[in-house]
């Protein structure tokens, strides 16, 4: 061990200020890429990979072309000149064989070890011209710059680089640097010189140069993901997101490189597991950022060979995405999202395994807890209403979901009592019973879907609602609440995390309040089971594009449509419009279009439908057809696909009830549909042929709810056609398995042959917890 890793690598000037969070990389505005040998090379070690180098080129160009400094420095220079070497030797002993024999004897010839350093002189200027010839597709220039070590320790050089780089990037120019391999000395391990830095190969020089041109983003790619908890190709190994310099003393390293001079040691950082030992040769690149990152640059270690990221690996680290280790100064203040949902889990599968009154009771617990607390509650909130209010960022609708108050807490406590009761028939019920032969029965039975990750804006009162559901059906979850509602948020998941203690599974709800990104999060897919957002329609459509292998329950947009018939009641009809649109214009259930039958214009019902909705202030656009039956008509609408939520809606006139399905079918988000009308035939026939989640006859749309709906709350409104549809309650968050019981029974015993017979005889299932 050594004694003190700061004084074995001192900073050369007064460090800078690097990043505390990933997401403050947007920021960087000077950058310096390091690509590995193995990024930049073929597997076979002879030759560029001219795929994997053109994508970098062109992220390098992009990030340029928007204004940043970027700076390149690069190996190859060994591999490319080892190609070219090798070929030309080739076909000098292919020329002089033909002359002395007549015949071409290339099977029998043998290649010459290679020296590196001739390789590198060769190598260089064609891995120059390559880079030229691939900027120059983006209208980008470039330099070439070679060093050694001595360039650094000669004060007169080392300036001399410093105004080049800097005169360079003034006009906008990348530069391109290597060590000079062709000249450079073989390094001694571990050694420096004057109390600096050792610039021994590529990563040493990236950092070096990182600090001395004060950069703010230093990316070190190579052809591992980062830094593991324990060795990479172990089952439990786990890419660490952010290493804090505090944890080195637990570092061990892998093997160096194949490729280039220096060695790159470390290169392949085969991991980082707790150890009370250090392997040599293991620490240039690891110790380079953490050299870097004491000087002020921020640092990323990362994978650029994965063909599945290469495209946009440098773009996504710069865009601030979770991608290889992130080195901060700033020690995490908890446990990561990553420990967040894997302590989830853990305590989920407890929580499933309880009996359900005693479910039930930490439920009964929270809602108590409601009540109880509501004044440290309403504190909260009246922190982040505050908040809200003078920043102006938030619209009128969004405050009022924002805001909570004594009765919405009660009425949450309320909810949260229906969900305890119906939490007795949820995990563990007997669906379905089969004896498939004598002594052998088959059940299917009732589960958790495991982790749920819920995603909300605005509303905290959904927390305790999802919360509910989430211990009613044994499921862990994973909570991510907008930030304007952290005060809230926090003092809720405190009481829930309370209320869970009772029975110790305090861990299995868990609240992401580090700066997560929606997108981060949805790339947990061998953790989380089911998303769920709750918000704005934006929203639900970023998750969904987001989401990569993991099923998204949500709603598409909420254009509810309120038709009203030619033989729709008066009184009926102004009361449902007026609730279906004014009563909390942004829920995803409001009505958006209100479908006239054409026998209503211009009777009385019109001229009143038209009256309410100027006096509730709401804002109208005609339909097409609508506006052709006017002569001062509103403003034509653009799309009758528009979810407005806010005082707006369309009218648009049709000629039927069958008119009206069409409509909705064709402009609709099945959602929630509405028909008002005295014929009960015409209703039927509606209701039959509306493909949407909800359907209602002559009752407002604002019904749409779970609450309404008797399951106690709703962890959202799926338009989707599989699992679950609709308002989503307990039911919705559990799936099934098959239990087989048998006595030692084989398929072999149910062949043709066999004395056996399938029976499939259904069995009553008889109450699991009777009441």
């Amino acid at each position: 061990m050594y004694p003190n890793e700061h004084d074995w690598f001192p900073v050369t000037h007064s460090p800078g200020k690097s990043a505390a969070h990933r997401s403050e990389l947007r920021q960087a505005k000077r950058i310096v890429v390091k690509l590995g040998s193995a990024v930049v090379t073929r597997g076979d070690e002879c030759g560029l990979a001219l795929g994997r180098l053109a994508s970098i080129v062109e992220q390098v160009a992009v990030l340029q072309n928007q204004g940043r400094e970027m700076m390149i420095v690069t190996s190859g220079a060994v591999a490319f000149g080892r190609q070219r070497l090798r070929h030309e030797i080739l076909l000098s002993q292919s020329v002089r064989q033909a002359l002395h024999s007549g015949q071409n004897q290339l099977k029998e010839m043998s290649l010459p070890v290679l020296e590196a350093r001739a390789c590198a002189a060769a190598g260089q200027s064609g891995l120059m011209a390559l880079y030229e010839a691939m900027f120059t597709q983006y209208s980008t220039c470039t330099a070439q710059i070679l060093v050694t070590n001595l360039d650094f320790h000669d004060e007169q050089k080392r300036r001399n680089l410093n105004s080049t780089l800097h005169e360079l990037l003034r006009m906008n120019i990348v530069p391109i640097i290597n060590t000079n391999d062709a000249v450079v000395p073989p390094p001694v391990p571990n050694s420096d010189l004057q109390g600096v830095i050792h610039i021994k190969d590529n990563d040493s020089l990236a950092a070096r140069l990182a600090v001395e041109m004060k950069a703010d983003l230093l990316i070190a790619l190579s052809d591992v993901e980062g830094l593991y908890d324990s060795p990479p190709g172990t089952d439990d190994a786990k890419l660490i997101d952010i290493f804090y310099p505090g944890d080195q003393q637990s570092i061990r390293y892998g093997s160096k490189s194949k490729v280039g001079i220096g060695g790159m040691e470390a290169k392949a950082v085969r991991g980082m597991f707790h150890c009370k030992c250090l392997l040599e040769p293991c620490l240039t690149q690891v110790k380079s950022a953490l050299w870097a990152l004491q000087g002020g640059t921020s640092v990323v270690i990362a994978n650029g060979t994965d063909p599945k990221v290469t495209g946009h690996v440098i773009t996504d680290i710069v865009e601030g995405k979770k991608v290889g280790t992130f080195f901060s100064e700033v020690k995490p203040a908890g446990p990561t999202v990553e420990q967040q949902t894997e302590m989830a889990r853990q305590a989920g599968r407890t929580l499933a395994t309880l009996h359900p009154d005693e479910r039930g009771e930490i439920i009964c617990r929270l809602a108590d807890l409601l009540t109880e607390k509501k004044d440290e509650i309403l504190s909260a909130n009246k922190r982040d209403m505050e908040t809200a209010a003078s920043s102006g960022r938030l619209s009128q609708p969004l405050l009022a979901r924002l805001s909570l108050s004594t009765s919405k807490l009660n009425s949450l406590a309320i909810g949260l009592r229906q969900i305890a009761v119906s939490s007795r028939d949820s995990v563990g019920q007997v669906l379905r019973r089969t004896r498939v032969a004598n002594n052998l029965e088959l059940e299917q039975i009732t589960v958790p879907i495991g982790v749920l990750l819920v995603i909300f804006e605005s509303r905290p009162d959904c927390l305790p609602q999802v919360s509910a559901l989430a211990i009613a059906s044994g499921n862990a979850l994973l909570l991510k609440g907008g930030k304007e509602a952290a005060n809230t948020n926090r003092i809720l998941h405190q009481l829930t995390q309370e209320a869970l203690s009772i029975h110790g599974v305090k861990d299995a709800i868990q609240l992401v309040s580090t700066r997560e990104e929606v997108e981060d999060l949805c790339r947990l897919d061998k953790m989380i089971d089911l998303i769920i957002p709750r918000g704005s329609s934006q929203l639900v459509r970023d998750i969904q594009r987001a989401a990569k292998g993991i099923p998204v329950l949500g709603h598409s947009e909420g254009i509810c449509h309120v038709y009203i018939d030619s033989e729709a009641c008066i009184e009926k009809a102004i009361d449902i419009i007026k609730d279906s649109k004014c009563d909390y214009p942004a829920a995803c259930n409001a009505m958006e279009t209100l479908l006239l039958h054409r026998d209503l214009l211009r009777t009385p019902l019109f001229d009143q439908i038209i009256d309410m909705l100027r006096v509730e202030q709401v804002k109208i656009h005609a339909g097409p057809r609508f506006a052709s039956y006017l002569t001062f008509s509103p403003s034509e609408v653009k799309s009758l696909r528009t979810e407005y939520g806010d005082l707006e809606c369309c009218i648009e006139v049709v000629d039927s009830m069958q008119d009206a399905v069409d409509h909705i079918h064709k402009y609709g988000s099945s959602h929630t549909d509405v028909i008002v009308t005295d014929n009960e035939n015409t209703a039927e026939q509606f209701m039959q042929q509306v493909d949407s989640a909800c359907v209602f006859w002559n009752a407002s749309s604002r019904f749409a709810d779970g609450y309404r709906f008797g399951l106690g709350a709703e962890v959202g409104i799926s338009t989707a056609r599989i699992h679950a549809r609709g308002p989503v309650g307990l039911e919705g968050l559990l799936t099934t398995k098959w239990v087989l019981r048998g006595e030692g029974h084989t398929v072999a015993e149910f062949s043709e042959a066999g004395s056996m017979k399938y029976l499939h005889e259904n069995i009553p299932v008889p109450q699991r917890f009777p009441s």
